[in-house]
């Protein structure tokens, strides 16, 4: 029997021989909108479905079509399909697998335009949002009803870093009938496989760590190929038209082949940073799942090869106090988004999580002083340095 491929070796290679595109070493970039038919037969046969092959760049294009299997072998799927943004895989998905009168149980803490998508945009449509805290699964047990549809969470949750056991979940989430949505984006494929832990869709906004460069919007989504089939022709063909460009396709493409070595060294240096900041006496509580101290840190153990990059984090002052350390910063960038080589860091309750209100926040576990930070590629030393020189100085207290 052959040994199947590593993660690094379908990550550059799954799905694409050289030698069919005469010799070309990187996949050529098929930027055309639509495809020609050898015969009107064959045009036919496959509109109705019959013949495969491209009809048109929003439905399928070749180079889309190579990011899409090569997600769906880095997760472990069946299919994968390739969207215009990681919203737009959220929206496309959800579109397809709800309808009017159906509930999505949803865990206390999401992305901010995810919450608002859901309250905003699927509560309109007579869909019943259900949040429950997921970190106790004897919450989601008691919430389930005959009408759940979908469960769905993100591990870690942004921006606060709180897990759900994926395994667990899904058990429940499939003995109602329901299915398990998760969102991946934080931990990788090269961290964490949740369809291989019982989740039946799995999707990522690839624009940060599977692009990894901070210059490309992306979505991607993996599962079983029927249902990603009807996902590419409902939700995004139709219901979102959110369809992934051709060009940013190629720059996944490019990502997806270092990215397990960008994910080992942003590994490394996350979990300096967050044992220096645990230390630090202006810090009041860092939320890591590499910490001993984490809450949830057995559940990291079982389903996380490596405990990511993101740290949530309090200091002393609260939000006036994490203001003041931001603006201190020289090397660390003050932006949103997350998984670019430039270490970044933002405030949530004013930025990616504005779309709750100061009440809702509380409710969900994003208080106003929390602060994210996306560890990146530069040397440790600096980052160290910057968060350094930019947090309080300890207090003196005078001898008596």
């Amino acid at each position: 029997m052959t040994r199947p491929n590593g993660f690094a070796t379908r990550a550059i290679h799954h799905a694409y021989d050289p030698q069919d595109h005469e010799g070309a070493l990187t996949p050529p970039l098929h930027l055309t909108s639509t495809f020609a038919f050898e015969t009107a037969e064959a045009g036919g046969e496959m509109f109705a479905g019959e013949r495969a092959g491209h009809i048109y760049s929003r439905i399928s294009n070749p180079t889309c079509d190579l990011l899409e299997q090569r997600i769906a072998t880095l997760e472990g799927a069946e299919a994968g399909l390739a969207l215009a943004s990681g919203m737009g895989a959220v929206t496309a998905v959800l579109w397809t697998l709800l309808s009017p009168g159906d509930e999505v149980i949803v865990d206390k803490t999401l992305y901010g335009c995810t919450f608002a998508f859901m309250r905003h945009g699927l509560a309109k449509w007579g869909v019943t949002i259900t949040h429950v805290d997921m970190s106790d699964l004897d919450n989601l047990r008691q919430a389930v009803t005959s009408k759940t549809r979908v469960v769905y969470f993100e591990t870690p949750a942004n921006p606060n870093m709180r897990l759900v056991d994926i395994a667990a979940a899904a058990g429940i989430a499939h003995a109602a009938g329901a299915q398990l949505v998760v969102d991946n984006t934080y931990s990788t494929p090269y961290l964490t496989r949740p369809i291989e832990l019982g989740a039946d869709i799995v999707l990522h906004s690839a624009t940060k760590y599977l692009g990894g460069h901070g210059d490309v919007v992306a979505g991607l989504v993996a599962g079983r190929a029927e249902q990603i089939a009807e996902i590419r022709l409902v939700g995004m063909k139709d219901m979102t038209g959110a369809v992934m460009a051709p060009f940013n396709a190629m720059l996944i493409l490019r990502g997806l082949k270092t990215l397990n070595l960008r994910m080992d060294r942003h590994c490394a240096s996350a979990r300096v940073v967050a044992d220096y900041l645990a230390a630090h006496p202006a810090v009041r509580t860092v939320h890591f799942p590499g910490l001993k101290s984490f809450p949830q840190y057995d559940v990291a153990e079982r389903q996380m090869d490596q405990p990511g990059a993101m740290i949530a984090f309090e200091v002393d002052g609260g939000l006036p106090g994490g203001i003041a350390l931001m603006n201190g910063l020289q090397m660390i960038q003050r932006a949103v988004s997350l998984g670019d080589a430039e270490t970044l860091i933002q405030h949530p309750a004013s930025m990616t999580h504005s779309t709750y209100t100061p009440e809702e926040r509380a409710e969900h576990g994003i208080s106003d002083g929390l602060i994210r930070l996306s560890v990146g590629l530069e040397e440790v030393e600096d980052i160290l340095a910057d968060l350094e020189q930019a947090l309080p100085a300890p207090v003196q207290h005078a001898a008596e």
